[in-house]
C-alpha cells in the first residue's frame, strides 16, 4: 500500500530509522533523491513521527490475545481504559540496560526485542506498509552515549538486530545519530567547513564533529570525533517534577519512629519522577516502602495523593503537563503548570530563570561532554565553522545559550529538528559509500538471526 506523496514502501526502498527516546521518525529517499519522512495515519491523525510509546490491552473477546498500539493511539487506549491497559514509554532507555531482562504484560513475558518489534510493527502499519514489504537494508541511528548509569552499547545493538531480524530485515547499517544529522546539514554547504552537530534529544545529548571538503568531485567527509552524555530533555522534565511536583506529593515530609523524627528518604520518590520508570513504579520496592510509611508520616495527605495518582494510572497526563510547561518556557519567561491529577484546580507558576537554576548541573555535564569531544577531535572552538542543532531539546534557550557562549550565535544553525536525523540516515543509505559512515565500518548481516528466529 502506498500513501499519497510518499516513497514506495518496498524491499528496495532506502530507509533511515531514527528510533528516539521521545519520538521516532523513519525517512525514505524518493525517486528524486530527496529524503521524505514516512507519513503515518494513526486513527484520524496524519503525522511524520510517532511518540515512542506502547499500549497493551487484552482483546474483549479473548483475554489471551493482546492488542497493541503505539504513539498517540497508545495514549488514547490508556486514557480510555487505564486499568486494562499496560502503558510503556521511553522504551529506548532500556535498550542498553543489562538490568532490564523483560516485563510481564497481561500474563505474557516481553523481552526488550519483543517491545521494540511491536513498536516497529505498529509504525510500519501506520505508514501503510506490511511485514512482507519491509526493506532488506536499513540505516539505523544510535546515540553516541546511551542514557543510564550502567549501559552496554553492544547489548543495545544486539537487541536492535534481533528486533529488526524478526521483521524480515537482512542488513543493518548503524550510524551515530548526530552523524546522520551532519550528513543532512552538509547538503547546504557551498564551501568546505568543519561542522559540529549537537543532537539534544529526550534521553541523550550527542556530539559529532565532521570535516566536509567541497570540491570538483563533490562532497568528501572525514569524521573527527564523537562524544556525548546520557542526559537531555527527560532529565529537564525530572528537574521540574523533583522541584515543583514532588513536594506536593510528600517529598520532604517527616515521619516518627521509635520516638524519633526522620525525613522520608528522597530516593523513594525517584521512580515516580522519571518518565522511563513510571510504568513500573507501582510494582517497585520504593512504592511499597512509601505505602508502609503512610501511617507514620506527620501529614499523610500528600503521600496519599501520590499513592492515589499512581494506583489510578494518572502519571502520564501529569507528565504531559510538565512537558507542556517546559515547552512554554522556551517561548516565554514564565508559565503556569496546571495539573488536576495532583489536586483539582492545582496550578503553580514556573519561571524560566528558576528552571535554569534547576538544570544548571545538567547543562554543565552537557558542556563538559562537548569539551571532551573537541579535545578528542584535536581542534579548538575557533576551528569549528558551523554548529548544527537538532533534537527537540535544542529549543530550550539555556541549551542554545550554552553553545552560543562558545561559538557565537552566528555559527549556530538549525532546520527541522525532528526529521533531520532520519533524513540524513536515509541519504547515507542512498550514497555511493554508506559503509564509510557506519559505526565500526561494517554492514551487519541479519540473515542468520532471521533463520534462527523463524
Amino acid at each position: 500500500m502506498e500513501m499519497k506523496g510518499q516513497p514506495q514502501l518496498d524491499t528496495d526502498a532506502v530507509i533511515g530509522v531514527d528510533f528516539g527516546t521521545t519520538n521516532t521518525v523513519i525517512s525514505a529517499v524518493g525517486s528524486d533523491g530527496s529524503p521524505k519522512p514516512l507519513e503515518l495515519r494513526a486513527g484520524g491523525n496524519l503525522s511524520s513521527g510517532l511518540r515512542t510509546t506502547l499500549g497493551f490491552r487484552a482483546a474483549s473477546d479473548n483475554i489471551n490475545h493482546i492488542v497493541s498500539e503505539a504513539g498517540e493511539l497508545a495514549v488514547e487506549q490508556f486514557i480510555d481504559d487505564p486499568e486494562g491497559t499496560r502503558f510503556l514509554q521511553s522504551i529506548k532507555t532500556y535498550a542498553a540496560s543489562k538490568l532490564f531482562t523483560g516485563t510481564r504484560i497481561h500474563r505474557k513475558h516481553f523481552d526488550y526485542e519483543d517491545l521494540m518489534q511491536t513498536f516497529l510493527e505498529c509504525f510500519w502499519r501506520y505508514a501503510g506498509g506490511s511485514k512482507c514489504a519491509m526493506p532488506r537494508r536499513l540505516v539505523v541511528g544510535r546515540p553516541v552515549e546511551y542514557a543510564g548509569s550502567t549501559t552496554d552499547a553492544d547489548l543495545a545493538m544486539k537487541r536492535y538486530c534481533a528486533a529488526f531480524a524478526r521483521l524480515g530485515v537482512q542488513e543493518l547499517i548503524f550510524v551515530y545519530e548526530p552523524v546522520g544529522a551532519a550528513y543532512f546539514f552538509a547538503r547546504q554547504l557551498t564551501e568546505s567547513a568543519t561542522v559540529l552537530v549537537a543532537d539534544f534529544g529526550g534521553g541523550t545529548t550527542d556530539y559529532s564533529i565532521v570535516r566536509f571538503e567541497v570540491g570538483n568531485d563533490g562532497l568528501v567527509a572525514r569524521s573527527l570525533g564523537h562524544g556525548g552524555v546520557g542526559i537531555a530533555g527527560d532529565q529537564f522534565d525530572y528537574r521540574i517534577v523533583e522541584n515543583l511536583i514532588l513536594p506536593e506529593l510528600g517529598k520532604g515530609s517527616f515521619y516518627n519512629s521509635m520516638g524519633r523524627k526522620f525525613m522520608v528518604p528522597g530516593s523513594l520518590f525517584g521512580g515516580f519522577a522519571r518518565w522511563d520508570r513510571l510504568s513500573v513504579f507501582e510494582s517497585s520496592r520504593e512504592f511499597r516502602e512509601l505505602k508502609k510509611l503512610l501511617r507514620l508520616v506527620e501529614n499523610p495527605e500528600k503521600i496519599e495523593r501520590l499513592i492515589e495518582l499512581v494506583e489510578s494510572n494518572q502519571g502520564h497526563p501529569l507528565y504531559r503537563s510538565v512537558s507542556d510547561a517546559k515547552t512554554q518556557l522556551s517561548l516565554s519567561d514564565e508559565t503556569i503548570l496546571r495539573s488536576d491529577e495532583i489536586a483539582p484546580g492545582f496550578e503553580r507558576s514556573l519561571r524560566r530563570a528558576e528552571f535554569e537554576t534547576w538544570i544548571a548541573e545538567d547543562l554543565a555535564r552537557m558542556d563538559d561532554a562537548l569539551v571532551r569531544t573537541l579535545e578528542q577531535a584535536g581542534i579548538t572552538e575557533r576551528e569549528v565553522d558551523q554548529v548544527f542543532l537538532t533534537g527537540g531539546t535544542s529549543f530550550v534557550p539555556a541549551v542554545r545559550n550554552m553553545l552560543a557562549s562558545r561559538f557565537g550565535e552566528g555559527r549556530l544553525h538549525s532546520s527541522d529538528q525532528m526529521v533531520s536525523i532520519a533524513s540524513g540516515l536515509a541519504l547515507i543509505g542512498a550514497s555511493d559509500d554508506p559503509v564509510s559512515w557506519t559505526v565500526g565500518g561494517r554492514v551487519t548481516q541479519l540473515e542468520p538471526l532471521l533463520r534462527n528466529a523463524g
